[in-house]
């Protein structure tokens, strides 16, 4: 017999043969694709397929729509005139819903007044949504919407479709330990909730995103991974002397492996039909896993677009996010770098899978945190609770923590409205400047990540508002301080490096001389010169000051 045992399934019942109804495709479907103008008896009616309809093809009624039917009217917006004639003529053929293309204006009076009258429920699209990608979902949906009576998918049926997070922690409560859905090449797609300490592996695994590569050097080498993907059943991985016993099924559609689930003991034994439970969890994750691989990229994309909307202050985009209205929030940004020593040719992957990890950590970290990208920033929207006032807290100690990289992470203060979002969002990317200067100025390799909220940088935060307003005027100017900087540069000289360490150090000659690690009277020698040479002299209080603002934007240009 293999090492790696499989169990063996029974025979699997026959699917029922009603149709879902229309509001559990919109379940379904990621939220934000669709939205009901009128239902006249509401969403419960039956589906039985969706249908395209172009108003420039001749074609009788019934050759295009049936009883039971949702017809998507490619080109028709809900304001133009063919509106009206296309809903009665889907409404006498007995169509479930009819969609149409919503526009910048509303519906017109006499179609609202029609889709009450009738029997057919009146759907729009946004403008941002494709005709494709509806038409897909809505087929997916419709194709995975019958239940498996014989499996006992008790809470897994009820999931949108495509929640992978959603669907690993129901499979964790039914196998009655920690869950992992990784795609075909070992890679982290979501993980169940972390009720209890993780094994070593488990948590390489999701710091990482991935399977280390030398245990999936050492699973393909044992013979592991070809009894996993040729078998429709769960597999056992022995525990031994470092890890935990596993078992794993592979998520298949036909021949076409999807990912694997993996489940785990992480303090408490495993459900004693665990077996049966993650065998089933293998046939439930079939439609998830597919919808994720077909319209997985575009969703998120998609769902990026609002929160980066929602930033900028479009509270509009809350609806497409999934976004409490009402409920008050903060925002984190993380900024990633690459290591002192980053490998040939991983440069920006290194930053990228830290920000991949970032955004799984935050995904997991509270309900209702939502992440974007922009470049190598990571933006995460943070819920509150009543009375919370830093609930980044927890995700501002993980981004310091991320290995193979260097993050600086800010966090913004908590605000109440949505509207009020781009001001926590500037907050969080001051105190990303504040961290990142600070870093600049530590000796050579001495750069490491940094995270803070802004109550903790708030007055150096205030420097740097202060320093944007006046950048602009100081390069119209002309002074001692201009002079002296463009003869450092000219000449390599140090004498703007000597004023700023001796007003850092508030005129103590010592402490400025040991922080540039030259001799006291080195340091008093440039300070007489640079009161000679250009006329700075740091008794003058507007010298002290002009010098301090100078030599701070000097620093920024290098």
């Amino acid at each position: 017999m293999h090492p790696f045992e499989a169990d063996r399934s029974e025979s699997e019942a026959d699917r029922s043969e009603s149709g879902p109804t229309l509001a559990q495709l919109l379940a379904l479907i990621a939220a934000g694709t669709l939205d009901v103008v009128v239902a006249p008896h509401g969403t419960g009616v039956r589906v039985c397929d969706v249908v395209l309809h172009d108003p420039g093809e001749e074609r009788d009624e019934e050759a295009w729509v049936a009883t039971g039917m949702v017809l998507l009217a490619v080109g028709v917006e809900v304001a133009s005139p063919e509106a009206v004639d296309v809903l009665r003529a889907a409404d006498r053929a007995g169509a479930a819903a009819v969609v149409m293309r919503r526009g910048t204006r509303g519906p017109r009076t006499a179609l609202l007044e029609a889709a009450e009258r009738g029997r057919t429920a009146l759907l729009t699209r946004r403008p941002e949504q494709g005709w494709t990608e509806v038409l897909g979902r809505l087929r997916t949906a419709l194709v995975h919407s019958i239940p498996d009576r014989s499996a006992g998918t008790a809470g897994v049926d009820g999931l949108r479709l495509g929640d992978l997070s959603g669907l690993a922690n129901t499979v964790a409560d039914l196998v009655g330990g920690a869950i992992t859905i990784e795609d075909p090449q070992s890679r982290v797609l979501a993980y169940s909730r972390m009720d209890h300490e993780p094994d070593p592996m488990r948590r390489l695994t999701i710091l990482g995103q991935e399977v280390p590569r030398w245990r999936v050097v050492e699973l393909r080498e044992s013979g592991f991974f070809q009894a996993l993907w040729n078998t429709d059943d769960v597999v056992r991985l022995p525990a031994d002397d470092r890890y935990a016993e596993r078992l794993a099924v592979a998520v298949r559609h036909g021949s076409e492996v999807l990912g694997s689930i993996w489940a785990a003991t992480d303090g408490r034994p495993l459900a004693e039909d665990a077996v049966a439970a993650l065998r089933t969890a293998g046939r439930a994750a079939v439609p998830h896993l597919s919808h994720h691989r077909t319209w997985g990229r575009a969703a998120a994309r998609a769902r990026e677009g609002a929160v980066h909307a929602l930033l900028a202050g479009s509270a509009q985009a809350a609806h497409d996010v999934g976004i409490v209205r009402g409920r008050p929030y903060a925002v984190m940004v993380a900024e990633a770098y690459d290591g002192p020593e980053p490998a040939p040719g991983d440069v920006g992957q290194r930053v990228q899978r830290v920000l991949d990890v970032l955004a799984l950590q935050a995904a997991a970290y509270r309900p209702g945190c939502v992440t974007a990208r922009s470049g190598q920033r990571l933006y995460a929207l943070v819920p509150a609770v009543d009375g919370e006032t830093d609930p980044a807290r927890t995700l501002l100690t993980t981004a310091r923590g991320v290995p193979r990289g260097v993050v600086f992470a800010g966090a913004g203060p908590v605000v109440a409205d949505l509207a009020e979002l781009p001001a926590s969002r500037d907050a969080a990317e001051l105190v990303v400047r504040v961290l990142r200067e600070r870093a600049a100025r530590l000796p050579a390799g001495g750069t490491g990540s940094a995270v803070a909220s802004y109550a903790e940088v708030a007055a150096e935060a205030a420097v740097l508002r202060l320093l944007d307003r006046v950048e602009p005027l100081w390069g119209e100017t002309e002074g001692p301080v201009h002079a002296m900087t463009a003869h450092d540069r000219a000449h390599g000289s140090r004498y703007g490096e000597s004023v700023a360490a001796h007003l850092d150090a508030f005129g103590d000659t010592a402490a400025a001389a040991r922080r540039l690690n030259v001799h006291p009277n080195t340091l008093r020698y440039r300070l007489r010169r640079a009161r000679d040479l250009f006329g700075v002299d740091l008794a003058d209080p507007a010298v002290r000051l002009l010098a301090d603002v100078g030599l701070r934007l000097d620093r920024r240009t290098g």
